[in-house]
């Protein structure tokens, strides 16, 4: 999370209401207008709110029953997590039902339902990232994974909030459709993957490892000719027993296809092995914040 910034009081509070504003209007403008539930307290608040309008021809609004449910969640949170904890989640929880409140409902998609769940997907992964990078929830179904772990120690918090979103998923398939419930699942995925990036970082790189007997060449021109850095590790071939040099390169996506060139043509034999990084930090890449 380097990337974000350094950790402060001012920037948390900053990035806890920006991340709930854009759950909100993932809330308001995507899920709830196109009856996608995707899991938690928001999505059980879009299944109650289909109900009663059913049965009264109006239905209760999101942001009431998400008071209704927290409201006992907060209160045994408070004796079995303490108050510390509770003080976090709760500022993270009465926000995201203040701006749910504030922000008037509205369609923007109509009968798009991969649209909806590509971009509702984005837009909540990305308040979720921004809530999470300041260690704390928005209360809901994570406050309950949490209480529930405190009583049942062997059964981890990510299990039990993949069965209770699990099932509030389940219900909204059988109050909305099947079809809903499949294109909320698209949506749950890319949700994942958005907050997945913005915690671990969004400065992709590619990763070299480099054995060949003409390690010094294929390092001098790394070093002088691609202009990067390389550090030589000592290895040893568990076959041949033979002492050998590693080299160990980080470059930029776009920057490995030269590498991998100036690799094939000093040493055709050489043995490469080329993977994925998710964020690096220090020169040339993401500077440390001092």
């Amino acid at each position: 999370m380097e990337w974000l910034g350094k950790r402060t009081k001012k920037r948390d509070i900053c990035f806890l209401l920006l991340g709930t504003f854009l759950i909100s209007i993932a809330i308001n403008w995507v899920y709830e207008p196109m009856g996608m539930v995707t899991g938690g307290v928001t999505g059980l608040a879009i299944v109650i709110k289909e109900l009663t309008f059913r049965a009264f021809g109006t239905g209760l609004p999101i942001w009431l029953t998400n008071i209704i449910i927290n409201v006992p969640l907060f209160i045994v949170g408070y004796f079995v997590l303490g108050k510390k904890f509770i003080g976090k989640t709760l500022v993270g929880a009465a926000s995201l039902t203040v701006f749910i409140y504030l922000i008037p409902p509205q369609s923007m998609f109509e009968n798009e339902f991969l649209l909806a769940a590509i971009f509702g997907g984005a837009l909540c992964g990305t308040g979720v990232g921004f809530v999470l990078s300041t260690m704390t929830t928005t209360g809901g179904t994570d406050l309950l994974a949490m209480l529930i772990h405190a009583k049942i120690k062997h059964v981890t918090v990510p299990m039990i909030l993949m069965i209770v979103d699990g099932v509030v998923i389940i219900i909204g398939m059988f109050v909305f459709s099947i079809h809903t419930a499949l294109y909320a699942i698209i949506a749950i995925f890319i949700a994942a993957k958005v907050s997945d990036g913005i915690l671990e970082g969004l400065k992709f790189a590619k990763i070299a490892y480099i054995i060949s007997d003409k390690y010094e060449e294929i390092a001098h021109d790394i070093l002088h000719v691609l202009d990067h850095g390389v550090t030589g590790l000592s290895a040893t071939g568990m076959y041949s027993n033979n002492d050998k040099k590693m080299l160990f390169c980080v470059v930029a996506k776009k920057e490995m296809v030269g590498v991998l060139d100036l690799v094939s043509k000093k040493d055709p034999k050489a043995f490469v092995i080329v993977s994925d990084v998710r964020e690096v930090m220090g020169e040339g890449f993401i500077e440390f914040k001092q």
